[in-house]
């Protein structure tokens, strides 16, 4: 039972990480919640995209 939930909670942390790797979202640089959030969701399908394509 705990590996599993450490096997979910490190999943969540390294998308956390990826998301970060964008400077945009790092840095905050949208000062209004929503284009943020739409920006988030942007990087969020590209890294989900890029985790498709590298699967066999």
């Amino acid at each position: 039972m705990e590996k599993a939930i450490y096997r979910e909670r490190n999943h969540v942390e390294r998308f956390f990480n990826k998301l970060k790797q964008f400077r945009r979202i790092a840095t905050r640089y949208d000062k209004l919640g929503a284009t943020f959030f739409a920006f988030v969701q942007l990087a969020s399908v590209r890294i989900w995209l890029r985790s498709i394509e590298s699967t066999p």
